[in-house]
């Protein structure tokens, strides 16, 4: 990525409509009771809402990583250990989901209720995230 094509305000803006558009998706897998996929796109809209700050605060393109806590961490994010726990059980949503090595006992840990656990935190982190960026 050339530094001469960077668009800050622009490049929220398409972090911020991608992750909203996984926000729908994720909504979508959990009605249709796809709970590990749920939880793997949840993991996406996090991402892409932390890419957004990242560009917010850093004026520069995001780190091509999937470590949400890392990626909070560079972009100078406060993080209290609830929300540093949050960011390492999401990103594991990430690799459970996506490789069969572990695929099977993660999906057999997505039970309803830990997943409707996990969505109520994904939506309450969204919004947070959000406001961060907005501010």
């Amino acid at each position: 990525m050339d530094k001469q094509d960077f668009n800050k305000e622009k490049l929220i803006q398409y972090w911020l409509e991608s992750a909203d558009d996984d926000f729908e998706t994720m909504e979508a897998m959990y009605r249709s009771k796809r709970y590990d996929w749920t939880l793997f796109v949840g993991h996406l809209m996090i991402e892409k809402l932390l890419k957004a700050y990242y560009v917010k605060v850093q004026e520069d393109f995001p780190p091509l990583i999937h470590n949400l806590l890392r990626l909070a961490e560079k972009s100078n994010f406060e993080l209290n250990e609830e929300n540093k726990l949050f960011l390492i059980t999401v990103t594991a949503f990430n690799i459970n989901a996506r490789y069969d090595d572990y695929k099977m006992s993660f999906q057999k840990k997505c039970t309803p209720e830990y997943t409707a656990q996990w969505i109520e935190k994904l939506r309450e982190k969204r919004l947070w995230i959000k406001k961060l960026i907005k501010a």
